[in-house]
């Protein structure tokens, strides 16, 4: 049965109905998981900020957001963030969905790590970040009842040690290319995964670039 919470659920559709049998089949669990537990942080705050959305794009947005985590989908280049956003783009165009929303998806998980700027954008960018930083981050937690939270945890567990658990699943997805967490939140996990690892500092790059002055 689907579940349902105060009026959000999952959208019943074909879409929605493949983008869930992909990403159950390909993600971990715990990314299965915490991938759907953002798309109901965010649709719920959605409507408690009574924002207007696709919840077929929302769902998209939220699902794929961590496919770049994954080998099949990871690239030795890109941050994974893109990845996870090009794995999206490429399953919309195939079911025939508008360039229009498959950029809008595309930005949405581009951006998902990005602070302080999906929330002035349209608003299925917005809530898939919103998404992220409460099940992540914990950020607007008592925005949500103690029943709703129950709720969707009790349908999409966080397991018994979340936090530590994700962090890793971040690191093992993006310990191969650090270059790309340069300027962006993923540097903070490879500073704590790994101490040998080095950040590239901006203000460095200035002063050593080949200009002169």
């Amino acid at each position: 049965m689907t579940l349902d919470i105060q009026g959000v659920k999952v959208p019943d559709s074909q879409l929605a109905r493949e983008i869930t049998e992909l990403v159950r089949d390909t993600a971990t669990p715990l990314l299965f998981h915490h991938s759907s537990r953002v798309y109901y942080w965010g649709a719920l705050a959605g409507a408690r900020r009574g924002l207007k959305y696709d919840a077929e794009l929302l769902y998209a947005g939220a699902m794929f957001h961590d496919m770049g985590l994954l080998p099949r989908y990871c690239s030795k280049c890109e941050r994974f963030e893109v990845d996870g956003a090009d794995c999206a783009a490429e399953f919309l165009r195939s079911h025939g969905i508008a360039e229009r929303d498959v950029e809008t998806v595309w930005t949405a998980i581009a951006l998902h790590t990005t602070p302080g700027i999906p929330q002035h954008m349209r608003p299925e960018i917005a809530l898939v970040t919103a998404g992220v930083e409460m099940d992540v981050l914990g950020i607007d937690y008592a925005e949500f009842p103690d029943a709703v939270r129950d709720a969707v945890v009790a349908a999409h567990p966080r397991g018994g040690d979340f936090k530590n658990d994700i962090i890793e699943a971040f690191y093992q997805g993006i310990k191969d290319k650090p270059q790309t967490t340069f300027g962006n939140v993923k540097a903070d996990v490879l500073a704590l995964k790994d101490a040998q690892f080095e950040r590239i500092d901006f203000c460095r790059i200035i002063l050593d670039s080949d200009w002169p002055s």
